[in-house]
């Protein structure tokens, strides 16, 4: 009898997800559908070359179709629920697509009207965003004709996409102010709710350094309450105030709607509670998640998804075959860090270790946190390996989905 796997999103995870088990599976053991609202397949770590002009948003999107295996069923509808019991999809035009076996891979949606001052008339004058295409066009257009002034940067919450990406935009920003001759006119500031620039002790060192060296102001513990546009200042919840010329916010994160909407499937954000080492969904044993929409220790980032990318085949091969779950995922995560100047940093994590100095994938490799153009070509490098390896669920030579222990310098951990 065939499976029915169904896979719930078209973005990176659910795409990669949908082509491996294509391989896997033969046509006449398993049919595979995907999901998805839309057929816009956008490449979302191009948005944040965007306002600076490195990047053509009309370059950055294709149809989801396009990027499936042959014999992948690909159907362009909302998804408003999941019956668990039943096990049905329901669909907003009234459509319920049976499964075996389901796949959430729904990613993250941006939520800008959980913070008062993001929506509304007016919103994209003085404060914009770069997480979505639109955003990101016209904050290139509000940066190429901002003058001086104060450019506040500022995250509104966590858990975000791309956790590195604000501060990424920090060092372009600073990189591109000085190309122009602007920079000693403009004072930059990085609002973050966390208690350093980022959530890694040794990492955190190093990019909060880095951050200084490039004069960009740090504020920590900074939650938003309100961006008041009238006044041009954002607000945190303990009262302090930030005044801005031109603000570039990341909105609060949360899992898609129907996740909410179905009974005992996600948590209070909207995300997926999962096992964090075999993906199976803490709701059903049948129902798997990978992504950005689970709700595991590990950074939303397509470098994750690409790791998770064997273990689900795995174990929903596994699952098939009524067998014990056999791979683990470790929370191997790999980030590129944009700094200016053509060099970046590479960070390689997962649960246990953080980002520590060393050389990746082993002791001759790129070198980790530590600034150089090498990874900076990787940065670049990687729309390529996204649309030709990574999409097409494809295994990069010499890297597993597990992190690789050689080559880092666990000695340098900070205290």
């Amino acid at each position: 009898m065939s499976a029915r796997i169904v896979v719930v999103g078209g973005g990176t995870a659910g795409t990669l997800a949908a082509n491996r088990l294509r391989r896997r599976f033969p046509s006449e053991r398993a049919s595979i559908t995907v999901i998805d609202a839309n057929d816009r397949h956008l490449y979302k770590p191009g948005l944040l070359f965007v306002p600076f002009g490195l990047a053509r948003p009309s370059r950055l999107v294709r149809s989801r179709g396009t990027q499936l295996a042959s014999g992948v069923v690909f159907l362009e509808r909302s998804v408003v629920q999941v019956d668990l019991d039943s096990g049905h999809v329901l669909c907003d035009d009234g459509s319920a697509v049976g499964y075996d076996v389901l796949v959430l891979a729904s990613g993250v949606r941006l939520a800008p009207e959980e913070t008062p001052g993001l929506t509304g008339d007016g919103w994209s004058r003085s404060a914009h965003s770069f997480y979505d295409l639109e955003g990101s066009a016209r904050l290139a257009a509000a940066l190429a004709s901002f003058e001086g002034g104060r450019l506040v940067v500022a995250t509104m919450d966590m858990p975000i996409a791309c956790p590195v990406a604000p501060l990424e935009f920090c060092f372009l920003a600073d990189w591109h102010l000085r190309t122009r001759g602007l920079r000693a006119k403009v004072e930059l500031v990085y609002l973050t709710p966390l208690d350093g620039a980022f959530t890694k002790a040794t990492c955190n060192r190093e990019l909060e350094g880095l951050l200084a060296d490039k004069g960009v102001e740090v504020v920590t513990d900074f939650t938003t309450a309100e961006v008041d546009r009238a006044r041009r200042r954002i607000v945190s919840y303990d009262g302090r105030e930030v005044a801005y010329d031109l603000a570039v916010v990341v909105p609060l994160h949360e899992g898609a709607a129907y996740v909410s909407a179905s009974d005992g499937l996600g948590d209070a954000l909207g995300f997926v509670p999962a096992d964090p080492a075999t993906l199976q969904s803490r709701a059903r044993p049948n129902v798997f998640v990978i992504g950005d929409a689970a709700d595991l220790p590990a950074p939303k980032a397509a470098s994750v998804a690409h790791f998770e990318g064997a273990v689900l085949e795995a174990n929903i091969v596994a699952f098939l075959e009524e067998r014990p779950p056999p791979a683990r995922f470790d929370g191997h995560a790999s980030c590129f860090i944009e700094s200016g100047f053509h060099k970046a940093l590479l960070i390689d994590y997962n649960y246990d270790l953080e980002p520590v100095p060393g050389h990746f994938p082993a002791r001759v490799g790129l070198p980790l946190l530590r600034q150089s153009h090498l990874n900076h070509l990787g940065k670049r490098a990687f729309e390529q390996l996204y649309w030709h390896v990574l999409l097409p669920g494809r295994e990069l030579p010499g890297l597993r989905s597990d992190m690789p222990e050689s080559g880092k310098r666990r000695d340098l951990i900070a205290a």
